[in-house]
């Protein structure tokens, strides 16, 4: 992987930053001479997802979205 080294008093526009940046390449952020951070390319998801793959897999129970009674938000529960 290359590796590019941007001074952040620089004031490179985020968008000048992201142009640097390739699928082989990390960006390093120096405060001096002190590293502040790293910027590295997202992987990107080569597989499709599956809908419904865990169909049943979890369940909300019909009062989810009421208030939750007074003694447990008291603490009393």
């Amino acid at each position: 992987m290359i590796t590019k080294t941007v001074d952040v008093e620089s004031q490179i526009s985020l968008t000048e930053l992201l142009s640097l940046l390739d699928k082989d390449t990390e960006i390093v952020l120096m405060e001096g001479s002190t590293m502040r951070a790293r910027v590295v390319p997202c992987a990107s998801s080569s597989k499709r997802r599956t809908l419904g793959l865990h169909r049943g897999a979890i369940w909300t129970s019909d009062d989810f979205d009421e208030p939750l009674p007074e003694k447990f938000c008291m603490g009393e529960a």
